[in-house]
């Protein structure tokens, strides 16, 4: 489907609601007038799907009311007035109702859409233990007689194997299972989703117990990243009958295996709740994770045996924004628990690399250069960790400053009193005289008297630290740690062979330069390595990204370039990064979910201290402009240096971009075709 840009479902996303209406036991007129408002308010604010609680047109308590003509004539009747009511909304509506076929009585969900039965879904699992007895009442729909029956005047399909599909979007595939269903060992939407299905539909009643709610979450969360789709979960709440339990009214929205939202429990009014669906994200998984479709093949004669049932979605007229959250910084959690945990882990992860490679190779020295910066801060922490870790002394870390032409006062100043406060083996070597000599040697016209600020000016600069450190640990029988970060690396940031791309490992290799700043911050906060050392953190953490190659002609105190000028601000390129390497997005969708990241400074992704340097504010034009920039650099500009990287630990499942992981692909490409897709579709 496509339409305006400012559409989500323009972009690959499927709004879904999940309903929970209170009822009036025994009273599908009454509950069926609440089911229609909720599905009223549900299609004008634009979702595809909105799924009811389990028998929501009765209430699940009825017991052996069920067996009622009345009841089940009433429920008939209603259906009705409901399609009646709905035909000219654009939502697929999912109801809970008993209906007799045949001479059974079956707990089923009735899909709708335009006034129309799509089909009917029956209960395969029935709950017979502890505070269940739904065989008293009702029959499974495994083995169900008849495979369409009479409802409301016309024929529909019956079965628990229906799979329904959107005939202009292959995407939207939608299965429905009912409450125990998903309780089983193997269910009915696990095969439903290797059958193709990539939103499953439960609709429960599950009465609460103490720990019950936690339990409900996991498994939903988890079925969802085993089958690699959307979930969506509605229980009954308020007016199901109280004799021997309570109902809390428990509705989950979840995505492989993200929770995106959830209803607020024990409400006595009715509750509805949205969240968008990533159907390309789904799309994508699904074609990355090999294992799944091999294990389709296992299971071929099961999927085989669903019936497909079409339908054709009508395309919201209007321009739907988000509802749900795209998180500025993806590599670094929100919440600051889970952050800290990620730090950790993260730490952890580098530290154990760099432990394994030193103690595997014998190699009990390291040689690291420190220039003041954020990347070489954090790989010089790593490694007197490793050293520790390895029962060495941090003497054996020999960390080297090597100040150039543009090297500030406050860079260099920090370097030493790292060093220094770290207790590593602390060295000062002046690169000055020998850059001179190299731009001398190949015939370069610089002079002090006359400079010429080229590339070539910078790179002779790091060029010679990584080679004098090349050198040291020839000389001194110890190991190149390298520096350089994911962010730099997918920019191409970093020079070439004997520049800072190389190392002989890598501690930094797949981490981003967003969460590089935060692990400092972690290490600094928590005081990790004294109180000295953590002071002199925070001063790096307030200092400006620079390459520091090219000197200022004002004023040598600080850093005179600014990396984010030229290459863009590392917290967008960090989120392009993200979205392209780890799901393949269309530029355009990374673009639509950047600015609704970004767009408002006060969105109050970051609760804690440090909340107010990270809300900036991006306009739709410069996210396209440096989304360009990233486009070039990354497809057409620097895979050749990406295919030759020094080993390194991966990090994240966002990825690292080593050849011998995650990212493979030629150093001869162009970037032609995402650029046109992000000059066509995005104003």
């Amino acid at each position: 489907m496509q339409g305006s840009f400012k559409s989500i479902y323009s972009h690959g996303f499927l709004r879904a609601a999940v309903a929970v209406p209170p009822i009036v036991l025994s009273d599908p007129k009454a509950n069926v007038r609440s089911s229609i408002q909720l599905a009223q308010e549900a299609s004008a604010k634009g979702a595809a799907i909105c799924v009811f609680p389990e028998l929501g047109l009765t209430g699940y308590t009825n017991d052996d009311l069920f067996h009622q003509a009345t009841l089940l004539n009433s429920v008939r009747d209603n259906l009705t007035v409901f399609l009646q009511n709905t035909r000219n909304l654009h939502s697929i509506f999912i109801l809970g109702a008993p209906l007799k076929v045949e001479n059974a009585l079956y707990n089923c969900a009735v899909v709708i859409y335009s006034g129309d039965i799509l089909g009917v879904v029956p209960k395969s699992y029935l709950p017979n233990y502890r505070e269940f007895y739904e065989k008293r009442q009702f029959t499974s729909g495994l083995s169900a007689p008849v495979t369409e029956f009479e409802l409301c005047h016309r024929q529909v399909p019956f079965g628990n194997k229906l799979l329904f599909e959107d005939a202009s979007m292959d995407q939207f595939k939608l299965h429905v299972e009912i409450c125990e269903d998903l309780w089983v060992p193997a269910p009915p939407s696990t095969f439903a989703a290797m059958a193709g299905a990539t939103i499953l539909a439960n609709l429960s009643a599950s009465n609460v117990t103490i720990a019950k709610p936690d339990y409900r979450r996991l498994l939903c969360t988890s079925q969802s990243a085993k089958t690699i789709s959307a979930y969506l979960y509605s229980a009954a709440g308020s007016g199901e009958s109280t004799t021997d339990m309570a109902w809390d009214g428990h509705g989950i929205i979840c995505e492989n295996g993200d929770l995106l939202t959830e209803t607020k429990r024990f409400q006595q009014e009715e509750q509805l709740i949205f969240s968008d669906i990533d159907l390309d994200r789904i799309s994508q998984e699904r074609m990355r994770m090999t294992s799944f479709n091999d294990n389709v093949e296992v299971f071929q004669d099961r999927i085989r045996s669903f019936r497909k049932i079409y339908f054709n979605f009508v395309l919201p007229a209007e321009e739907y924004e988000p509802v749900r959250s795209f998180f500025r910084f993806p590599y670094v959690p929100a919440a600051p628990s889970k952050r800290n945990d990620r730090c950790e882990e993260t730490y952890n992860i580098q530290v154990q690399g760099l432990y394994q490679r030193m103690k595997s190779t014998g190699i009990e020295k390291a040689v690291i250069g420190v220039s003041g910066g954020l990347d070489s801060t954090h790989a010089l922490l790593v490694a007197v960790q490793a050293a520790e870790l390895l029962k060495l002394p941090r003497t054996n870390i020999l960390a080297y400053t090597m100040p150039g032409f543009a090297t500030s006062q406050h860079t260099l100043e920090n370097a030493r009193n790292l060093m220094t406060a770290l207790g590593v083996e602390s060295n000062e070597i002046d690169i000055k005289p020998s850059s001179r000599q190299m731009l001398s040697d190949i015939g370069h016209p610089h002079s002090d008297e006359n400079p010429e600020y080229d590339v070539t000016f910078e790179n002779v600069q790091a060029g010679d630290r990584t080679s004098h450190l090349f050198r040291l640990a020839n000389f001194r029988d110890a190991l190149v740690i390298g520096t350089g970060d994911l962010s730099e690396l997918a920019l191409g940031w970093t020079t070439y062979g004997v520049g800072d791309h190389m190392s002989h490992y890598n501690v930094n290799v797949s981490v981003p330069k967003t969460l590089i700043q935060y692990l400092v911050r972690w290490v600094a906060d928590n005081q990790t390595f004294g109180e000295e050392a953590s002071g002199i953190l925070y001063q790096i953490l307030d200092t400006e990204i620079s390459p520091e190659l090219i000197p200022s002609e004002k004023n040598d105190e600080y850093p005179s370039q600014s990396t984010e000028e030229v290459i863009g601000p590392y917290e967008l390129q960090d989120f392009n990064l993200y979205y392209l390497s780890r799901f393949g997005y269309l530029p355009s969708k990374v673009a639509f979910m950047a600015y609704h990241a970004w767009k408002n400074r006060d969105a109050g992704d970051w609760p804690d201290p440090y909340a107010e340097e990270k809300k900036n504010q991006y306009s739709l034009s410069e996210i396209k402009k440096w989304l360009e920039v990233f486009l070039r650099r990354f497809f057409a500009e620097s895979q050749f240096k990406r295919s030759a990287l020094p080993n390194g630990p991966k990090v994240g499942s966002g990825g690292s971009l080593s050849p011998r992981s995650d990212w493979r692909a030629p150093s001869d490409s162009n970037a032609n075709i995402w650029l046109d897709e992000l000059q066509r579709k995005v104003p």
